[in-house]
């Protein structure tokens, strides 16, 4: 199990928000976590001096490109970016500095899997540097991969011959748990089990971590075959509950375990 650290940008600054709330369509009902008084790119110096490697930067909507940029200068191969990545534009995030793209709406339509855009995107940048970022919400007893901000549902379930089936165009999944993103009140338990009995790839699970407690709980859950992205609740990000400091130390525990 690997941290995977975040840089999530709106509007050209690193912000921690509650996901499910940013819509296009309204703008008030964003709720904001934390706005930092810091650049994209002192995060990512901070990451590459505690050897954090395979964070993400995330652009939410426009604006956010020079802050990127400036992210991925700061530790050229050390962090992956995405948000309104397509097959017109990866090659040049690659070149800027990027690891691995990653895509999610952009390889589908109207809720429904694009496989020619992904083969394509698949195909232009190689499958060992493109992540899909499976983001879900639950309806019922499933989760369904949701675009567009997370508000719009697919018709992709979270399933083990769905996650088999994507696998072969990608070299990591990114899973946002999209209803606890944001929030701090705790890891979605039942899509870890899922994601840890089915994904056949590496695999960050992301939403609702808000304590150590929380990141025992992945590890135990998963056998360590998942990892994992601590945003809100890190003091870095304005959190209360949970030292950065503490989830560097976790880490690198972690990768001297035998």
């Amino acid at each position: 199990m690997r941290i995977r650290p975040c840089i999530d940008l709106h509007n050209g600054v690193v912000k921690q928000i509650v996901g499910s709330t940013l819509r296009d369509d309204d703008p008030a009902h964003l709720q904001t976590n934390f706005v930092a008084d810091r650049p994209a790119s002192w995060f990512a110096h901070l990451y590459r001096r505690d050897g954090l490697a395979g964070g993400h930067v995330i652009m939410l909507g426009p604006g956010n490109e020079a802050a990127a940029t400036e992210a991925l200068a700061a530790w050229p191969g050390g962090l992956q970016i995405g948000g309104g990545i397509t097959v017109e534009n990866a090659a040049d995030w690659l070149e800027r500095g990027a690891s691995h793209v990653i895509v999610t709406s952009w390889v589908f339509s109207q809720g429904r899997l694009d496989r020619q855009r992904l083969a394509g995107l698949s195909a232009a940048v190689g499958r060992e540097r493109l992540v899909l970022d499976l983001s879900c919400r639950r309806r019922g007893e499933d989760y369904y991969i949701v675009t567009d901000r997370w508000q719009r549902f697919t018709d992709i379930r979270i399933t083990a011959e769905e996650l088999q089936e994507l696998a072969g165009y990608c070299a990591e999944f990114l899973v946002h748990a999209a209803d606890v993103e944001g929030r701090c009140q705790g890891v979605d338990a039942n899509l870890l089990r899922i994601l840890a009995e089915a994904s056949p790839l590496v695999t960050t699970y992301a939403g609702g971590i808000r304590n150590l407690e929380d990141l025992e709980l992945i590890r135990h859950m998963a056998d360590g075959r998942l990892d994992a992205t601590v945003g809100s609740a890190l003091d870095i990000f304005g959190g209360t509950s949970l030292a950065y400091a503490d989830v560097v130390s976790f880490h690198h525990r972690l990768q001297v375990s035998p």
